[in-house]
This record gives C-alpha cells, structure tokens and sequence, in this order.
C-alpha cells in the first residue's frame, strides 16, 4: 500500500471511471462503511453458493455442454474478482501491530 492510499478504504464497487473506489477510512460506522460492509458480506456469500452450485456441476456423472461450461466459469471469474478485492480491502486496512497485540 503507497503511502497516498494510506488511511483509505477500497469499496467493493468500481468508481464512474471504472476504476476501484476509495472513501475515507476515518468513520467506521459512517453510511459508506456501512453499505460496503453489507456489499462485501453478499459477495461472500454469493461465492460461497456460487462453489457450492459449480460443486454440483461437476458431480454429475454427465458432461457439462459448452454453454453451461462458459456460464459457471464466467461466474466463478466475477465470484473470485469480487471476493479478491474483499480480501485487498480488508488487508489495507489490517494494522501492523507487535506482537502482543
């Protein structure tokens, strides 16, 4: 993290120039906070039931078509993309404590 970013939450949401969106880490509990806690949470929990789905897709002792191929791994792509900026967000803002603490 660059010194700039310092003090900056990354949103789970792109910006209006579709570049990743900061806001102030300084209100935990602020609106924006908030909304992207909640954001985050369901992004999770949609991978989670997204692995789950492509589980059962793959138990089936049939092949899957092409289509149903290119449709779970385009969702698998935006599942793992999502949960991704989850984790770089939440490690920005990790604090580098001793070891105590």
């Amino acid at each position: 993290m660059t010194d700039a970013m310092a003090g900056l939450r990354l949103l789970p949401w792109d910006g209006p120039n579709g570049k990743p969106a900061y806001t102030p880490d300084d209100n935990p509990e602020g609106m924006i906070a908030r909304l992207a806690d909640r954001m985050e949470r369901e992004q999770l929990t949609a991978a989670s039931e997204l692995l789950e789905l492509a589980r059962q897709m793959l138990a089936v002792t049939e092949p899957l078509t092409p289509d149903q191929s290119r449709f779970v791994v385009a969702r698998l792509r935006d599942a793992l993309s999502n949960t991704l900026r989850v984790a770089e967000s939440r490690g920005m803002r990790l604090t580098t404590g001793s070891a105590d603490e």
